[in-house]
C-alpha cells in the first residue's frame, strides 16, 4: 500500500512538473511573439526630450529591393494604451514628396515640439495629449524612396509615380510585418492627408489585392481614413471659386460671371473670358495662405514671430482658427501639398520645391522639424544612415520626379467601399488648397444611397464640423476653423473623430 501511495505521488508530481514546464514553455513562446520586434529598431532616447516615453518607439530601415539598395524609413510609435488589441495605422503625408515626420512633429506624433529660444540650440519636447498614439499603434513612413530619410543606392529609382508608389508601400508593408508580426491581428487601417489622397486608395487597393491573392503575411485590413486629399483632377479643379464664394473671398458679381462664362468648368478654361475672370479670382485671393484662409501667410527664409502686423483678418476672425498647440508649432504655417491649378505636364506632378525653383513651401515656416531632423544626436537616435546617402533631411524633397499616373481615384474608392472596406473623407472647412466643397462633390458622385443625412457632430461637447453617412461605409465629414492639416489646426476634434472612426463608434 505504501509502494502505491509512492507511486502515485511519483505521478503527481511528473503530471504536475510537466504542465509547469509546458506553460513555461508558452509563457516564452508567447514572450516572444509578443517581443519580436528587432532590438536595433528601438528608441531609448531623443534629444530634446528628458521625460520617460508613455509607450515604446522604433524606428529604422526596410529594404524592398535589395538589387538597388531601395530602403523605405518608418517611425513606429506603439499604442499607449493596449497595444495588443490596438488597431495598427500607416500613416503617409502627401507633397507628393514630402517627409510623414510632418504628420509626426507638426500634427498628431507623441510629442509638441517647442522652437528653441537660443540659435543653435534644439527644439523642446512635450507629451502631446491629442497623440493619436493614445489610442492606436501608429506607423509614420517616408515615401516614397528620396522623401525624408528614405533613400535608394540607384538614383533611377527617385523616378517614380502613384503605381509605383504603392507597389513599394505595399511591399514594405509585407517586409515591416515580418519584423513585427506580433501585430498581425491587429486590425489595420491606412491613413494619410493631401496627396495622400492618391498614395492611401491605391496602396489600399494593393493591399487588398494581395489579401485576395493570398499573399503572406496577410493583413487584418479594415479601412482607411483620407483628410483633405487630392482625388480627381476635374473635381478637385472645380472646387476652388464656389469655395472662395462661399467664404466670401470673392464678389458675387464675380463668381456670377465665373459661372456664365466658364459654365461650371474652372479647372480648363473654355474660352478667353473664363481665362480672364479666372485670373481675376487668383488676383483677389493670391495673398492668402492656401492651406488657412485665417491664417497669416510667410514667404520669405526667416522664421518669423506671429503680430499683429502681419496678419491681415481681425482678431475676431483669427480666433476661429486658432490651435491648442504652441505658438512655436503654430507658426510654421502648414505647407505641403499639390496645389490648386499647378501645372501637370506629362503626367508629371510638380512638387512644391520645383514649382518655386528651391525656395520654400509658400506660407511655411518649418524651422523647428528642419533643425531638429537635422541634428547629428537626433538622427543617431532615429537610427538613420549616416554619411553623405541622406543629405539634408527636408520637409518636400526636390530629389524626385513623380508621375500622377493612377488618374482619378474615384474608381478606386468605389472598388474599395464596394468590398465593405469602411473609408472616412474628412476636410478642414477653411483649406483653399484642397477645398472641403471637392470632396463633399466627389463623394456625392459616387452615386451611393444617403444613409446619415447632412448633420453638425460635436466634440467636447461643441459642434464640431458636419457630416454626411452613405452606405456602403462612406463617411465624409467637415472640421469647423480647421485648415489643410486637421489635426494640427483642431487637434482634440481630431483625435476623437480619429478615435471613433477606429473602433466604428458613430462620429
Amino acid at each position: 500500500m505504501a509502494k502505491a501511495t509512492s507511486l502515485m505521488f511519483q505521478l503527481q508530481y511528473y503530471n504536475t512538473l510537466g504542465l509547469a514546464l509546458l506553460s513555461l514553455f508558452y509563457i516564452i513562446l508567447t514572450l516572444q511573439l509578443t517581443e519580436s520586434a528587432p532590438d536595433s529598431a528601438l528608441i531609448t532616447q531623443l534629444p530634446g526630450f528628458t521625460a520617460s516615453f508613455p509607450s515604446k518607439h522604433y524606428s529604422g530601415y526596410v529594404t524592398i529591393d535589395e538589387s538597388h539598395g531601395k530602403n523605405l524609413f518608418y517611425y513606429f510609435v506603439v499604442s499607449e494604451r493596449n497595444p495588443s488589441k490596438d488597431p495598427l495605422v500607416l500613416w503617409l503625408n502627401g507633397g507628393p514628396g514630402c517627409s510623414s515626420f510632418d504628420g509626426f512633429v507638426y500634427e498628431h506624433g507623441p510629442f509638441n515640439f517647442e522652437a528653441a529660444k537660443t540659435k543653435g540650440d534644439l527644439p523642446k519636447l512635450q507629451l502631446n495629449p491629442y497623440s493619436w498614439s493614445k489610442v492606436s499603434n501608429i506607423i509614420y513612413l517616408d515615401s516614397p524612396a528620396g522623401v525624408g530619410f528614405s533613400y535608394s543606392k540607384n538614383t533611377t529609382d527617385y523616378r517614380t509615380g502613384d503605381l509605383k508608389t504603392a507597389s513599394d508601400t505595399h511591399t514594405f508593408l509585407l517586409k515591416w510585418f515580418e519584423l513585427y508580426p506580433e501585430f498581425l491581428s491587429n486590425p489595420f487601417f491606412i491613413a494619410g492627408e493631401s496627396y495622400a489622397g492618391i498614395y492611401v486608395p491605391t496602396l489600399a487597393y494593393e493591399v487588398v489585392k494581395g489579401i485576395n491573392a493570398a499573399v503572406t503575411p496577410v493583413l487584418n485590413f479594415k479601412g482607411y481614413m483620407v483628410g483633405n486629399g487630392v482625388t480627381d483632377e476635374v473635381i478637385d479643379g472645380n472646387a476652388l471659386v464656389p469655395f472662395a464664394h462661399g467664404m466670401g473671398l470673392i464678389s458675387d458679381d464675380l463668381f456670377e460671371k465665373a459661372n456664365k462664362e466658364c459654365k461650371g468648368n474652372y479647372n480648363e478654361p473654355v474660352n478667353e473670358t473664363c481665362r480672364s475672370i479666372l485670373n481675376k479670382v487668383d488676383e483677389d485671393i493670391g495673398g492668402l495662405n492656401i492651406y488657412d484662409i485665417l491664417e497669416p501667410c510667410f514667404h520669405s527664409t526667416d522664421a518669423r514671430d506671429i503680430t499683429t502686423a502681419n496678419i491681415r483678418l481681425p482678431s475676431s476672425f483669427r480666433q476661429l482658427g486658432e490651435t491648442e498647440r504652441p505658438l512655436a508649432v503654430r507658426k510654421r504655417m502648414f505647407g505641403r501639398a499639390w496645389p490648386f491649378r499647378a501645372p501637370v505636364r506629362d503626367g508629371i506632378v510638380p512638387t512644391w520645391p520645383q514649382i518655386l525653383n528651391g525656395n520654400n513651401v509658400p506660407c511655411t515656416d518649418d524651422e523647428v522639424a528642419t533643425s531638429w531632423l537635422n541634428d547629428a544626436s537626433v538622427r543617431k537616435a532615429i537610427h538613420t544612415e549616416e554619411g553623405n546617402v541622406l543629405g539634408s533631411w527636408e520637409l518636400c524633397s526636390d530629389k524626385i520626379e513623380y508621375y500622377h499616373d493612377a488618374g482619378s481615384m474615384i474608381k478606386y474608392h468605389r472598388n474599395l467601399t464596394s468590398r465593405g472596406y469602411r473609408a472616412l473623407i474628412y476636410s478642414g472647412d477653411h483649406d483653399m488648397c484642397v477645398p472641403f466643397t471637392g470632396s463633399e462633390a466627389w463623394t456625392r458622385s459616387m452615386g451611393y444611397k444617403i444613409v446619415d443625412e447632412w448633420r453638425a457632430w460635436t466634440s467636447n461637447g461643441q459642434i464640431a464640423g458636419f457630416t454626411q453617412g452613405y452606405e456602403k461605409n462612406l463617411t465624409f465629414l467637415t472640421i469647423k476653423g480647421a485648415g489643410h492639416t486637421v489635426p494640427e489646426y483642431k487637434p482634440r476634434e481630431a483625435l476623437d473623430l480619429y478615435s471613433r472612426f477606429l473602433s466604428g463608434k458613430p462620429i
